[in-house]
């Protein structure tokens, strides 16, 4: 008995030790075929050598030199609409016109009257020289043609300002009015905007006051035209510094020829303050910002095969989308400038610039 029992413990022991030693020489074999994964792919950039002034930088809101909402004066009936949504416009142009119908009536009424009276005046005129009447009647008739004259002025007005015109030129917005509609007096009709120039509004903290003068250059851009500079001078400059934020509020103007910038875009506004100097810049999309500092991946050859070492570097100032380096690296060093997701120190790498072109 004993004997069969040590016999199916040894059948089942061969039989799992051979499970196992299969299983054993599959995972080997699969160890020593697995290839290593592939180098990251990146892209890379230089250490290049500009002429850069000191700036000073700040974010600003770009608003319309001249900017209305056209509304009514008085109230009415729209009976025409001279333009619509979007339409270029001149100073002086009709826009919107409001039924004056009645109010034309009402002005020929009075316009009869003024005869009457300059009739009356001229009858007096005559008498007077002739010594016929007296010099109360004259005034009297005088008086009345002034009148008359008055209401047909005021008439006249009432109807001018039942014509909505442009008060400068500019590029008409969407219209919020139909045509036959009533408008109270001070309805919204329209949004109009002059966009041959803008005007730009920012402020600066109070360190930087003695820095700021009317008619330095400012440069900006706006995330709709990222890799655009505009250029503009600082128009004026507040006597005074907000009470609560203690800050410098600053416009400047900036032409606007091709009518890019409208109003209310944010513009990240960098002000020349000094003659231009030599600096070593990198795209601020090759640095890697943390808590210890500024690093960057620095690219070199070992081996023939392309290999990045992080480094850490000071930066200093900052213009459109590039940053000064003061300290870590030398003109012409190699960095990446994408893909530093996957990277660590002495990892091999597959650059792919042409992504970037």
């Amino acid at each position: 008995m004993n004997k069969k029992i040590f016999i199916l413990i040894a059948l089942v022991l061969i039989i799992f030790g051979g499970l196992f030693g299969t299983k054993f020489l599959q995972i080997n074999s699969a160890k020593s075929s697995r290839k290593p994964p592939p180098p990251p792919i990146v892209t890379t950039t230089q250490v290049v050598e500009e002429k850069w002034g000191r700036a000073l930088h700040a974010v600003g809101t770009i608003n319309p030199v001249f900017g209305v909402i056209l509304s009514n004066e008085i109230a009415g009936i729209v009976s025409i609409l001279h333009v619509e949504s979007g339409q270029d416009v001149s100073k002086g142009d009709v826009l919107f016109e409001l039924d004056t119908s009645t109010d034309k009536a009402h002005l020929a009424g009075l316009v009869a009257s003024q005869k009457l009276a300059q009739i009356k005046f001229n009858r007096q005129s005559k008498l007077l020289k002739r010594k016929s009447t007296s010099r109360s009647s004259y005034d009297q008739a005088r008086a009345e043609l002034d009148i008359a004259k008055a209401g047909v002025m005021a008439q006249q007005s009432v109807i001018n300002k039942k014509l909505i015109r442009a008060p400068f030129s500019g590029k008409l917005g969407i219209r919020q009015i139909s045509l036959g509609q009533y408008l109270n007096k001070g309805t919204q009709i329209a949004p109009l905007v002059s966009l041959s120039s803008t005007i730009v509004d920012f402020a600066l903290a109070e360190r930087y006051f003695a820095e700021l003068k009317v008619g330095q250059t400012v440069k900006l851009s706006v995330q709709a035209y990222p890799k655009e500079t505009f250029k503009g001078t600082v128009q004026a400059i507040n006597p005074g510094l907000h009470e609560d934020s203690r800050t410098i509020a600053v416009r400047a103007t900036v032409p606007n020829p091709d009518e890019k910038l409208r109003a209310g875009m944010f513009a990240d506004i960098s002000i020349i303050t000094s003659a231009p100097q030599h600096v070593l810049t990198l795209p601020e999309t090759a640095i890697l910002f943390s808590t210890y500092g500024e690093t960057v991946y620095l690219v070199s050859d070992k081996d023939g095969q392309p290999t990045v070492q992080q480094r850490t570097i000071e930066t200093g100032t900052r213009q459109q989308g590039r940053i000064e380096i003061i300290k870590g690296l030398a003109l012409g060093d190699s960095v990446v400038d994408e893909g530093h997701v996957k990277l660590r120190n002495g990892i091999k790498i597959t650059i792919d610039n042409l992504a970037k072109q």
